[in-house]
């Protein structure tokens, strides 16, 4: 039996809510042509902010495909503390969605900000499941990679995820991404929005076990993207190959 092909970071919406948005079920059809068997979704932002049509509609799409999607939900503390309070207990009290995403770049906030996003993180890791964070140059004031390693302190028992391991623009952060995830065993990296040379340098420094495939699909194409990762992965270990592209991600949800 093969060893499933999961990639782990994929964006859908309730509709068209843009040019580039899809739906988990177009999301699926996207996954049967490429050869993936599962994707960690979350849900596409909207420039209205609207978060919970959206993390209803990953609910609803992980219900319809189980055994396919890994749902996520989404959380902007700019709406205010009360507001995302309610929105992380119903992420997991009622969607029993696997984690939360921050994405400080997109929402316009500092990850770590003491007094805006830390309580809300707190709130958020009580529940014992992952958090990721969109770590990246494009807004590196907000999401440099040293932000989520002082969180990464602050939450020893938590598990973080790094999306783009401090890519997203140039020139990338993909050094002290690395060495951040170096220094906290608890971040682990998804390689995506970031030239393909600092995933490897990642892969062989931290070790094949610290990193995962991810597309960012719709922004990028799900099958070229997989299609990259096994090019540059050819010359590791099989093992290697296979936790990369999908066995560490499910290790790292709790997902057998």
């Amino acid at each position: 039996m093969s060893s499933p092909i999961v990639d782990a970071d994929c964006h859908i919406s309730s509709g068209s809510i843009d040019p580039a948005a899809i739906a988990g079920d177009k999301l699926v059809a996207q996954m049967d042509c490429a050869g993936i068997d599962r994707a960690l979704v979350w849900l596409k932002p909207r420039y209205d902010k609207q978060i919970e049509p959206e993390n209803r509609a990953v609910h609803a799409a992980c219900a319809c495909h189980p055994e396919r999607l890994l749902g996520f939900g989404w959380v902007n503390p700019m709406l205010g503390h009360d507001a995302t309070g309610a929105t992380i207990q119903r992420v997991f009290e009622e969607y029993d969605l696997l984690g939360i995403k921050f994405n400080g770049a997109q929402d316009g906030y500092v990850i770590d900000d003491p007094d805006l996003a830390l309580p809300l993180i707190e709130l958020a890791a009580g529940y014992g499941k992952p958090l990721a964070f969109h770590i990246g140059a494009d807004f590196y004031e907000n999401t440099h990679p040293w932000r989520l390693g002082w969180i990464a302190a602050a939450f020893p028992e938590t598990t973080f995820i790094m999306i783009h391991m401090g890519g997203a623009s140039l020139p990338s952060l993909h050094r002290a991404a690395i060495e951040v995830a170096g220094e906290h065993p608890s971040i682990h990296l998804i390689g995506n929005g970031i030239p393909e040379g600092p995933v490897l340098q990642a892969t062989t420094t931290l070790g094949a076990d610290r990193v995962s495939f991810g597309s960012d699909t719709p922004f990028r194409m799900l099958h070229v993207q997989l299609a990259m990762y096994r090019a540059l992965l050819r010359d590791l270990p099989e093992e290697d190959v296979d936790a990369v592209l999908g066995g560490n991600i499910l290790r790292v949800l709790g997902v057998d």
